[in-house]
């Protein structure tokens, strides 16, 4: 950090976007693996200290924000000003499995069709391809753990192998991907030895990478393109007056003539109009083991480091680290005044467990949680809702942003830099996002705490149905 960062404050577990007014002031990382294994945090240029007059401002210095930064310095020479509330990469960055999919958003390949129709499907698949590619170039560029080879999808139950089979086939047939199935005895001979898998679709793309490594790249090389990125800096109001963005921050206001929210999951309600109760964040639980002995590694079966995901609605996620951990993530509190109840980590470990018996007295060095950012349709938006403003989000991944927030990143610098690209008529570019039901403005965010109530009634349905019916 600059030398003239202040210390951070405590970090509060129970922070939930969905009432609160910001996400704090400096506050410290959540006890994640990644934040204890990734060293210290590259220099930052500390807190906003005084009014300033810039020419863009992002708000948020996560993935999307950071890469936002690096690719309007890098292809557009513009210079932009990150403000963050807390540290860099403080919420989803530093919080999420590190799985980085062909993906983004919550629908599958089959679901666009239906939606769109296939011409629409096969472009917005290009796209994602294509962002994919973006990814991977970065994560080249920066040392991050990385490791390639795919991603296992299992199914948790029998009846799931036939929707496999078909999302499997549509992946094939129509978009090109060399798609495999895999059953049980092929999956635990090759691959892992989950007890709770009937077997598998084997995706050929897919990178699992440390988070916290590769957004730290992502700020060493921004600011050394010319960004500034100001941790401790959280944006307590904006206010708009004759096209100029006017942010107020604890340290001064900042000024500024084009701003872009990259917030995530952590973004209030608060933040601006153009966001309120656009995003439903939901909470998802993680943990990591201690390294696993020798004894283990065979009884768990896991010969690769692909990461893998069940058929569960509220899924699991999960791989096999670098130094022989296991790392597995799920859904979690409603609530973020409830998230730290033991019981929400436990219905973790109690599936840890069912998956592999034999670390059911593993200890469990680091366990946390963080907010995923859903939109309210399923797919994320990067655009500018209305094209009289200079004001710009990106934003919805649904836990698919780890991969496709380098893209979103780079298709906002454009947007923001004034390009017009065709891709920018695809769905996730050419709408802003939704508010829930038929709500308008209002009705939604005075309604927003309540959506919890069909949130938990949606989680009691969605654990019969995975599991019983």
């Amino acid at each position: 950090m600059a030398n003239d960062s202040p210390r951070p404050s405590a970090y509060d577990p129970r922070y939930d976007p969905l009432v609160a007014h910001h996400p704090g002031h400096g506050q410290d990382y959540a006890p994640t693996y990644w934040v204890a294994t990734a060293g210290p945090p590259p220099e930052d240029d500390g807190p906003i200290s005084g009014d300033r007059d810039v020419d863009v401002v992002i708000v948020g210095a996560g993935f999307t924000g950071l890469a936002t930064a690096l690719f309007l310095a890098r292809e557009h020479g513009i210079r932009a000003t990150v403000l963050e509330a807390n540290r860099t990469a403080w919420g989803c960055t530093s919080r999420n499995g590190g799985q980085g999919q062909n993906a983004s958003g919550r629908l599958y390949r089959s679901q666009w069709i239906a939606r769109w129709g296939k011409e629409t499907a096969l472009r917005l698949d290009a796209e994602i391809r294509e962002g994919f590619d973006t990814f991977k170039r970065l994560v080249a560029e920066f040392p991050c753990d990385a490791s390639a080879g795919g991603h296992l999808y299992t199914a948790h139950r029998a009846k799931k192998l036939e929707f496999l089979r078909s999302e499997g086939q549509l992946m094939r047939d129509v978009f090109g991907y060399d798609t495999r199935m895999l059953s049980a005895d092929e999956l635990r001979r090759d691959y892992v030895i989950d007890r709770e898998a009937e077997g598998a679709l084997l995706e050929p793309d897919g990178i699992g990478v440390h988070p916290l490594k590769l957004a730290f790249g992502y700020l060493r090389a921004a600011r050394a393109a010319g960004a500034t990125v100001h941790p401790a800096s959280p944006v307590l109001s904006v206010e708009t007056r004759n096209g100029v963005h006017h942010l107020r921050t604890p340290g001064g206001t900042v000024r500024a003539r084009a701003i872009a929210f990259a917030t995530g999951g952590y973004t209030g309600n608060h933040l601006h109009p153009s966001l309120a109760a656009k995003i439903m964040p939901i909470l998802s639980n993680s943990l990591v083991t201690r390294p696993m002995t020798a004894a283990e590694l065979d009884a768990t079966g896991f010969k690769t480091d692909i990461f893998i995901t069940d058929t569960r609605t509220l899924r699991f996620y999960y791989r096999k680290l670098g130094d022989g951990r296991v790392q597995i993530g799920s859904r979690s509190s409603i609530t973020g005044a409830d998230a730290p109840n033991p019981k929400h980590m436990q219905v973790l470990i109690d599936g840890l467990h069912r998956k592999f018996p034999a670390l059911k007295d593993v200890a469990i060095d680091h366990s946390w949680w963080g907010w995923v950012d859903v939109s309210h349709d399923m797919m994320p938006r990067i655009t500018q809702p209305d094209p009289n403003a200079s004001l710009y989000y990106a934003l919805g991944y649904g836990g698919n942003g780890v991969s496709f927030s380098a893209h979103a990143g780079k298709r906002l610098a454009q947007r923001i830099a004034g390009q017009s690209l065709k891709a920018f008529d695809l769905p996730i570019y050419a709408s802003p996002l939704r508010y829930p039901l038929a709500f308008n403005q209002i009705e939604a965010r005075a309604w927003a705490p309540f959506r919890r109530l069909g949130q938990r009634a949606l989680y009691h349905w969605y654990h019969l149905r995975d599991e019983q019916l």
